[in-house]
């Protein structure tokens, strides 16, 4: 998965925590959002595994549709 910063547009490092931009000195949580509306998705963990819920009516999203957007912390 390439993840581009918004800043400056050079590819992201990923964390542990999210991912870092080497170029701006920048760290960034990801956060999964709908493919279809562009809003954020709800995590769900249980048992090790973990889905991605869409409160705005498209239902579960499989984790290859899922879109990683870069949020500065």
């Amino acid at each position: 998965m390439e993840i581009k910063c918004p800043n400056c547009e050079k590819q992201l490092l990923q964390t542990d925590s999210g991912a870092h931009c080497e170029a701006c000195q920048q760290d960034f949580h990801l956060e999964a959002r709908c493919p279809d509306c562009h809003k954020p998705l709800e995590v769900l963990k249980a048992c090790g595994a973990v889905d991605y819920f869409c409160q705005n009516g498209h239902g579960l999203i499989s984790k290859k549709r899922v879109q990683f957007v870069p949020v500065a912390n």
